[in-house]
């Protein structure tokens, strides 16, 4: 599998992986083995389109994707690539939009191999912000979270209690 590592000032590191012509997932940190790779003309246009994003410009659609997982999965990462930037959805929304349970959504989003490309960060609790990459604890997933919505210019808030 042929890897690329890069490195943002704001976002931090990340290590893209193709495999058979495709994107298959986007990990959060800079390797050093990552580094010794050549890295292959998707990767480079992968990493370029990354950069552009994180410039302010739309995501590339066009990047071949191929995420490891379930039909189900598949099927919630396909409707995220269909939110567009600077909106957000809340898992119910999107469990009425593919089947399943505010529940799954979320297990679908915290197996998403591929973040930001499929962006599972335009994802929310009906209440507040929810998680991201795993976590819903504050820390480096709901900071990586905010900013990527900061850049994009989503409303997001804070989660509210009820009855104050």
């Amino acid at each position: 599998m042929a890897q690329l590592s890069m490195r943002h000032p704001v976002f931090g590191g990340f290590i893209l992986h193709e495999r058979d012509g495709a994107i298959v997932s986007v990990d959060f940190g800079a390797g050093e083995d990552a580094a010794a790779d050549a890295p292959t003309p998707l990767l480079k246009r992968a990493a370029s389109a990354l950069e552009r994003y994180f410039d302010g410009d739309a995501l590339d659609e066009t990047l071949p994707l191929a995420p490891a997982g379930t039909d189900y999965q598949r099927r919630v990462w396909d409707h995220l690539r269909a939110i567009p930037r600077g909106q957000t959805r809340t898992y119910a929304e999107v469990a009425r939009a593919v089947g399943g349970s505010a529940r799954s959504v979320g297990g679908a989003n915290r197996a998403n191999p591929i973040p930001i490309l499929i962006p599972c960060h335009r994802v929310r609790a009906a209440d507040g912000l929810g998680g991201y990459c795993g976590s819903s604890e504050e820390g480096w997933g709901l900071a990586m979270k905010r900013r990527l919505l900061t850049l994009e210019g989503a409303a997001f808030g804070e989660p509210t209690r009820r009855g104050i």
